[in-house]
């Protein structure tokens, strides 16, 4: 058992995991040696094989409903009570073992792509070919690694910190590494994509300029709470955000007009303009497909998994309008009889945003997992700068009411500095209308981590959802590190 372990670390860097068809060796752009990346090609297919970390549709990554999975501790999404859902129970239980094949899939996915972006980051120099091209490959390679690590450390805190290429013994012992090391990693990373990397985007699946500077914003936003509370980085972050706002056409991002179009989610489309940065699925690829939606969002009467589902406070207290339309489905059933929600199995509205268009159900599709919204980076820069230096401003609150008016009901009255909200009352509407704007969306659960809500958020939950098996603390903010790395390597536990 050693030995096999061994072998996997020696491959995926501490990414082992215990479910069989996860031991899989995906080799996919691992290229070494100088003949292989002295090319432009070479290094191309090493920058694949980082995406590849991102994007096994069953093994890891973010093309199937583990990150999902990994986030139900917030107050916005839950699980089935029984069935076959134990290891989705465990984060809306606050009860993650060390084996949970969802949070490790994940942890899996991110080194994967972390190992696949060191090999580019540290052999590019060894390239000829074209030297702008070769610049936007190592801006994506810095992007990705930084995109990985934000997702680890966010997960779970102190993390071991890679930034080599090749297996060597000294990677069974390694320690982790504190937050704030792994932002300090991050914050250059991004710096180096955001001075690497086009305006345009080369393809709906990678990221630009604008994509660098939004998730330089948010991981600025992120620093400013729990844990490291660096509360002069609101300022940068609105700074950041605001840069991303002034170009966004040249960026190519745009609020759409409606929100049922974000997610009208039609398998022929490569995805829409609000999407900033997107892991693109592909179908006709091997272990390409997007696996996020469909089944596994879809209640037992439609022939689904019932694998998540809204919790019933927090659709009860959903606003009314156009987006609360857009985002929950209440009635269910295959053929022309329907039944409401209530009546259901599970008795909960579930999320149509990860319906398919004509509510196919299938869990293999051609469709992007939306990594950030350009309305993620609205509420940003109205969040930070109303928690920073001055408070809002009219842009704050223009930024702010583009996204709450577009999923509002008719009528609703727009805020202005007029209605006189304090700086702390303007960034708590922030937030919680970022709460209805991502739900189900992986953002809210990060929200109530950095802004240490988690409490308070579960103390409210309805009567007939999932609770906490035991009191949450700080320590239940993050998960536990897996099993197969702390059993060989006792510096991770």
């Amino acid at each position: 058992m050693k030995r096999n372990h061994l072998i996997i670390l020696s491959v995926l860097l501490l990414c082992a995991t215990s479910c069989d068809n996860y031991l899989e060796e995906d080799t996919t752009g691992l290229l070494y040696g100088n003949n292989v990346l002295s090319t432009q090609n070479g290094l191309e297919s090493a920058l694949t094989g980082a995406y590849r970390g991102l994007a096994n549709q069953w093994g890891y990554g973010f093309i199937h409903p583990s990150a999902n999975a990994a986030v139900i501790g917030a107050d916005d999404v839950t699980t089935h009570p029984a069935s076959n859902k134990a290891d989705w129970r465990e984060f809306d239980q606050f009860a993650v073992s060390t084996t949970n094949q969802r949070s490790n899939a994940v942890y899996n996915g991110c080194y994967k792509a972390i190992q696949g972006a060191n090999n580019v980051i540290n052999n590019y120099h060894l390239t000829t070919g074209d030297q702008a091209a070769i610049t936007t490959i190592v801006g994506e390679a810095h992007f990705i690694r930084a995109f990985s690590y934000y997702w680890l450390t966010r997960f779970w805190g102190n993390i071991p910190l890679i930034t080599t290429e090749l297996y060597s013994e000294e990677l069974l012992t390694i320690g982790k590494s504190s937050p704030a090391q792994i932002y300090e990693l991050i914050v250059a990373d991004l710096k180096v994509a955001e001075n690497n990397l086009p305006d345009a985007k080369r393809a709906p699946g990678r990221p630009n300029k604008g994509s660098a500077k939004a998730f330089l914003a948010d991981v600025y936003l992120t620093m400013a709470g729990w844990p490291l509370k660096q509360t002069d980085k609101y300022d940068l972050a609105a700074a950041k955000a605001k840069e991303v706002i002034n170009s966004k056409d040249a960026y190519g991002f745009q609020l759409l007009p409606t929100f049922a179009a974000v997610f009208e989610n039609d398998p022929a489309s490569p995805g829409t303009a609000e999407a900033v940065f997107q892991i693109s699925g592909f179908l006709g690829g091997s272990g390409t497909a997007n696996a996020t939606y469909g089944s596994t969002t879809m209640p037992g009467e439609e022939g689904g998994w019932d694998d998540m589902f809204a919790e019933l406070g927090f659709f009860y207290e959903f606003p009314e309008g156009p987006r609360k339309d857009a985002t929950f489905r209440t009635e269910f059933g295959l053929g022309a009889t329907k039944i409401p929600w209530q009546q259901s199995l599970t008795k909960h509205p579930y999320y149509k945003k990860w319906y398919i268009k004509g509510n196919l159900v299938t869990s293999s599709i051609s469709l992007p997992s939306v990594m950030m919204r350009y309305a993620h980076v609205l509420t940003i820069y109205a969040e930070a700068k109303a928690r920073g230096t001055g408070g809002p401003d009219q842009a704050a609150y223009d930024a702010l009411n583009q996204v709450r008016l577009r999923g509002r009901a008719a009528g609703t009255k727009a805020l202005s500095p007029a209605d006189g909200l304090t700086a702390a009352q303007f960034a708590d509407e922030v937030v919680q209308e970022r709460a209805w704007e991502f739900a189900c969306e992986r953002t809210r659960w990060f929200d109530l981590v950095r802004l240490e809500k988690v409490e308070e958020a579960n103390a409210k939950k309805h009567a007939d959802d999932l609770k906490p098996i035991k009191p949450i603390t700080r320590e239940s903010y993050w998960l536990p590190m897996p099993f197969a790395d702390t059993s060989i390597n006792p510096n991770l536990n």
